[in-house]
């Protein structure tokens, strides 16, 4: 084989004792032109979407835009400034970090128990199950919203006469500050089935090889769980982690529907999330501007959060190929 054989930008090959780089084969620039036609529709979608209005939107976060009069006036930083200086932002932000806390752990355990009960049925039951407990997933907001108005009804709720039975005065749900934000916590519970399926998958992943060598070992259940079943599923409670938290700075439709959508009756403050005060101040008093630099707050909290989340979960997850 001659070294023009061996350089030909077929092969890509470099000949023996050559300093000129090798040639890529022309079909890995075929199949490199294929994949970015492929994803093209993502990448318009994610730059018409996704980027371009979030640089239109930092945009206007220096700026005085009313929606109303569609005036907009240069504001410089006057609108991060106001930030500091809106009571309502602080305490809109406290109520989502006291919702983040208390959602996110209930929500892990429910969506891990639930796919515990799913992963030990099997045979043909198995999908009717699964279907079944996936079912609240696709109930639309709006739907379970008015189901939970019922519910939470301080005085008529299913939940309070059901507490009544075994003796225990039900507080009122909707009105009692106390309990606004762990009746929005039952709501999200109730569609937490997305999760589930993660947790259903992981679990299905672990070698049952395992379970059996604990059990000769002599391991109980809470043994096994502990040490075989939480480090093995690591990764995807990881990932649960850091995506119910993000979701939960941004709840909006439990808090907006539940307390927010009736102007005549006012709402507690305690239902006040970050993100129904920034749909306000965007879309009834028109003030694009500070609306715009509150969702690059959010942004920026969500981005230290993840990265803290990333730094220290990475510690404990358990990666079967190493790292």
């Amino acid at each position: 084989m001659t070294d023009k054989t061996l350089a030909s930008p077929d092969t890509g090959i470099r000949p023996p004792g050559s300093t000129r780089p090798a040639r890529r084969p022309r079909f890995n620039r075929r199949e490199a032109a294929a994949g970015y036609l492929f994803i093209s529709p993502w990448i318009v979608g994610f730059l018409v979407f996704t980027a371009g209005p979030m640089i239109y939107s930092l945009v206007i976060s220096f700026s005085h835009y009313n929606l109303a009069t569609n005036v907009v006036r240069p504001a410089g930083t006057s609108n991060y400034q106001a930030l500091l200086d809106n009571p309502r932002v602080a305490s809109s932000l406290a109520n989502t970090l006291f919702y983040a806390l208390l959602a996110v752990p209930l929500e892990i355990a429910f969506a891990l128990l639930l796919a515990g009960l799913l992963n030990r049925v099997v045979g043909r039951g198995a999908g009717f199950f699964r279907t079944v407990y996936y079912l609240p997933k696709m109930t639309p907001t709006v739907a379970t919203a008015s189901i939970f108005l019922l519910l939470l009804n301080g005085n008529t709720g299913a939940i309070n006469e059901g507490l009544r039975l075994v003796g225990i005065s039900g507080p009122q749900w909707l009105v009692d500050p106390d309990w606004v934000k762990p009746s929005i916590v039952l709501m999200a519970l109730w569609g937490v089935s997305g999760t589930m399926v993660i947790f259903l998958a992981a679990l299905k992943n672990v070698p049952r090889e395992l379970y059996e060598v604990a059990s000769l070992d002599g391991a109980g259940p809470i043994r096994k769980f502990f040490s075989i079943t939480l480090p093995m599923i690591s990764g995807a409670m990881f990932f649960n982690v850091i995506i119910l938290t993000i979701a939960a700075f941004q709840v909006f439709d439990q808090a907006y529907l539940l307390f927010w959508r009736d102007q005549s009756n006012p709402a507690p403050e305690a239902s006040l999330f970050y993100a129904v005060y920034l749909f306000q101040e965007a879309f009834r008093q028109f003030n694009f501007g500070f609306a715009a630099a509150m969702a690059w707050l959010l942004f920026v909290i969500l981005m230290i959060l993840t990265f803290i989340q990333v730094r220290v979960g990475n510690r404990f997850v358990y990666y079967e190929g190493g790292r």
